[in-house]
């Protein structure tokens, strides 16, 4: 008994100065260099548990590494709030009752403001609600180019100008990734439209790839260090994007260095060999559809599970490929979940609250406002009739998989009435659009006719009619998974604007839409106002600027045409959108939104850049800080704004930058500066705008570079791509 009671005390004194020598593991220690503990934890790892972290486990998750102790990859739609609980193996929510989200403006309001600062707020906001509810990756944001109106998708993205979505889009990557959550930014490439998306191959030049649809991916990658990126189920010269050599080996990770993870679109693979050797990282989704559909072939008959494993056992694939992957990946965990300086998250917070408000306020445009029909300050009516569907209905549900499940919703009709008093207000539908029923079109059961009339009773006894109308998210018009059929309003709403107006002429129109949408009755209302799809706060923000609380200070990210055929995309016919089914051709090239109407001497239905105030500003005529510049220069144009009203409001200057005699086509201006200024009634500021003169350059395709070309350029200043102020002419050697 005393020989092992002995022994007992020899091995656990052993045992104490094995654990007084041991060593944390050089990937679990958090102050060694990101590299060491990435290579580190690598080395420790066998072929079979690298390959299980290149493809999902359930429908959003995908496995770490249980033996080290290194965490799953949980990611989570989307871009404008954080998405309900799913099932495991299912679409289905979960049914939990603590995953009710703070929902955001949609992202073409983000662009709308102008606004770089209120990116980032965004940015931070929505990083805190994904970090609270312990996902690590967030499915956003998307920078697609807006190339036609009726993409269902075009709401989630950032407009028409490369530019514009480049500056906007850093900062949101940057205010997500310092909660330690990584941003993925999305659909990397050309995912311009929802028909056939699936499978359209997208024929476009070199040119129109690098000057317009790769800028902000680029600016992601290299100015916003985001740390994945989501590929797209299109094709792209005969190749699905999500294993695209040219895209994700040749362009993002040898010429833009990235370091991060590629992550396929939801059922984006297609073939294992590749996946393993064009540029994919984690395969998500696949056997379904993206949206709806399920299968019960499991997890491990992924392409890069079981069959990508056999191929690196058999010597088809090189390690090194494998290597690659899960390093990537190792990375991505490491700059997230196991980081040291990961802050706590927070969740549908009265900061966040106000934060979605103040972005929906500023990305709110004013587009027209005779006889200064607004603002409607309280007691100006005394009775305000409210009309229309979208002054009631929830749009923060449908759309695809940004459809969100909200802690609250505040509905235009709850904003009006919260600030002009319940008796002051009087409501009625005026159209219905049915339940919200993803892949069909919905039908109301309500009587179109009885609805159009019991408007017409309430307005004509109105002083002012508020219609609150647009699109609404259901499939077909705002949707992932189908484009739009029209350029025009679904429900008969023109017709219902029209009999409204001929009962009342104070008639306000409020548009809740993320696209442009065709206008017959523009020339007879006296206001109409674009509200976007605001998110939580929509009632409160749409009111705050109705009532004059708040000065609009919003700027159209992108062109609304007059009619569809004057968009550069629909121009040149079917070929050019949507294709033939198998193929679709970028005809217009370059040439896309402003660039297109200034080019072509189009008049727009509102220009790119347009938005008016309840204030006047004046501009003073610009100068250049030099005439003459080398091609690695940057040029200052300084001029004095001045808000020359009687309200404080914001104004955002744009310079744009034309060269009338080119060696290659250029559109007649291109955006290459803005700055959003906050002024009082009365003041005047000084305003400097920086512009780098290698932003200059076009893409020559025979050299395969960037050029900056010699000779005259002219800068114009002005507050749409339409409104011109002023023009500076520099010399560039």
């Amino acid at each position: 008994m005393i020989k092992k009671l002995l022994f007992i005390v020899l091995i656990l004194r052993i045992s104490s100065s094995l654990q007084a020598q041991q060593v944390t593991p050089v990937y679990l220690d958090v102050n060694k260099p990101l590299e060491e503990r990435v290579e580190n934890a690598l080395s420790q790892m066998t072929t079979e548990e690298k390959v299980a972290l290149c493809h999902a486990q359930s429908k959003f998750s995908s496995k770490g590494v249980p033996r080290l102790g290194i965490p799953e990859v949980w990611t989570d739609d989307g871009p404008h709030g954080i998405r309900e609980e799913v099932l495991w193996d299912e679409w289905g929510g979960a049914g939990w009752t603590n995953d009710y989200c703070t929902a955001f403006p949609a992202l073409t309001c983000l662009a709308a403001s102008f606004n770089p600062e209120l990116s980032l707020l965004y940015g931070k906001s929505i990083g805190e609600e994904a970090r609270y509810r312990n996902k690590n990756v967030l499915l956003g944001p998307g920078v697609n180019i807006y190339r036609t109106p009726l993409n269902g998708r075009n709401f989630e993205f950032l407009g028409e100008d490369p530019y514009l979505a480049s500056r906007m889009v850093i900062p949101y990557i940057q205010g997500v990734q310092s909660i330690g959550v990584a941003a993925c930014v999305k659909h990397f490439a050309l995912n311009n439209q929802e028909t056939w998306r699936g499978h359209i191959n997208v024929n476009v030049s070199d040119r129109a790839l690098y000057e317009i649809y790769l800028p902000a991916f680029k600016a992601a990658v290299q100015e916003g260090k985001v740390w994945s990126i989501m590929g797209s189920y299109n094709q792209f010269r005969g190749e699905h994007c999500c294993h695209n050599n040219l895209l994700l080996n040749n362009i993002l990770k040898q010429e833009w260095n990235f370091d991060g993870v590629v992550i396929t679109d939801w059922g984006g693979t297609h073939n294992t060999d590749q996946a393993v050797k064009n540029g994919l990282d984690l395969e998500m989704g696949t056997y379904t559809n993206g949206l709806t559909s399920r299968s019960k072939l499991p997890y491990s008959e992924y392409y890069l599970a079981n069959p990508f494993l056999k191929g690196i056992k058999e010597g088809k694939y090189d390690i090194a490929l494998l290597n690659d992957k899960a390093r990537r990946i190792l990375r991505l965990i490491f700059r997230t979940t196991m980081s040291a300086n990961r802050p706590f998250g927070r969740f549908v917070s009265p900061e966040h609250s106000e934060a979605g408000r103040k972005i929906a306020q500023e990305g709110i445009v004013l587009l027209k406002n005779e006889k200064q029909l607004l603002p409607i300050p309280a007691g100006k009516y005394n009775k305000i009739a409210v009309i229309g569907e979208n002054a009631v209905r929830s749009l923060v549900i449908g759309g695809g998989s940004s459809s969100l499940k909200v802690a609250y919703e505040v509905s235009p009709l709850e904003g009006l009435i919260a600030k002009y008093g319940k008796d002051h207000i009087v409501q009625s539908l005026g159209y219905a659009s049915g339940p919200s029923m993803y892949g069909r079109e919905a039908k109301s059961k309500l009587n179109a006719d009885s609805l159009v009339a019991a408007a017409v009773d309430v307005a004509k006894n109105a002083d002012v009619v508020l219609f609150v109308g647009g699109l609404n998210k259901n499939h077909f018009q705002d949707c992932e998974g189908g484009d739009r059929k029209s350029l025009d309003l679904p429900f008969d709403q023109d017709k219902l604007i029209e009999a409204l107006l001929k009962v009342n002429k104070n008639v306000v129109i409020v548009m809740l839409s993320g696209n442009a949408v065709a206008m017959p009755w523009v020339d007879k209302v006296p206001a109409i106002v674009q509200g976007w799809y605001l998110g939580s706060e929509a009632g409160n923000a749409l009111t705050d600027v109705i009532s004059g609380d708040v000065n609009p200070s919003g700027k159209l990210p992108f062109s609304f045409p007059k009619k569809l055929e004057d968009n550069a995309a629909h121009f040149f016919g079917k070929l050019s959108y949507p294709g033939d089914s198998v193929n679709v051709y970028y005809k217009e090239d370059i040439l896309v939104g402003y660039r297109w109407f200034d080019t072509k001497n189009i008049a727009p239905l509102f220009p790119f850049g347009y938005g008016l105030s309840y204030t006047s500003f004046a501009y003073s005529k610009p100068t250049a800080d030099k005439a003459e510049v080398n091609s690695d220069g940057t040029v200052k144009v300084s001029f004095t704004l001045t808000n020359s009203g009687k309200t404080d409001g914001a104004e955002t200057a744009q310079l744009y930058v034309s060269k009338p005699k080119s060696a290659v086509t250029r559109a007649a201006k291109e955006l290459k500066a803005f700055k959003k200024v906050f002024l009082k009634a009365g003041k005047s500021t000084t305003v400097t705008l920086d512009v780098p003169v290698s932003s200059f350059a076009f893409y020559n395709e025979a050299k395969h570079s960037w050029e900056v070309e010699s000779g005259n350029y002219t800068l114009l200043l002005g507050s749409s791509s339409r409104d011109i102020k002023g023009k500076v002419n520099i010399q560039v050697k």
